[in-house]
């Protein structure tokens, strides 16, 4: 069984985390959604509320499974007997960044495969970040994240 994760705060989910959801769950037998408690950051959602807005996101699809962790990627890799993790990547900026991720988790285990994607094109501005910062200042953030995540966020404003 050929097993991905895409691993990530999804603080909040947003349609361009859903676009790759989309377009990598039929590459692989199974896509991990593995939702990551944050220790770095506050985040506007809970774990359990994001979770719980993932498995909403992604029910339609066969294949994928919502997750939570709040260990190292690679131990979450060979625990899940993992064959490759999905990172999505907009910009130069997100490349260099998650090569050196990859290259690290490398080197904490070897049999370490990341697998990058690109969003679709009128997804590429899309952000977590830019999402919470639009939020933020009362702005109209429905263009960016799927429904679900919308009545979320209006219920918590």
């Amino acid at each position: 069984m050929r097993r991905w994760m895409y691993p990530g705060t999804f603080d909040p989910p947003t349609l361009g985390h859903l676009d790759l959801i989309k377009r990598a769950a039929p590459l692989c037998d199974e896509l991990l959604i593995a939702v990551a408690e944050s220790r770095e950051k506050s985040t506007f959602f809970s774990l359990e509320e994001r979770i719980r807005l993932m498995e909403i996101m992604t029910a339609e699809f066969t294949g994928v499974r919502i997750i939570e962790f709040d260990t190292l990627l690679t131990e979450q890799v060979q625990l899940h007997d993992v064959h490759a993790v999905l990172r999505g990547v907009r910009v130069f900026s997100d490349f260099e960044y998650e090569m050196v991720m990859a290259f690290t988790n490398r080197k904490l285990l070897n049999r370490f495969e990341t697998i990058f994607m690109m969003p679709s094109e009128s997804l590429m501005s899309v952000s977590s970040t830019l999402v919470r910062e639009i939020m933020q200042f009362g702005g109209d953030v429905s263009k960016f994240v799927p429904a679900n995540v919308l009545n979320a966020i209006v219920k918590q404003n």
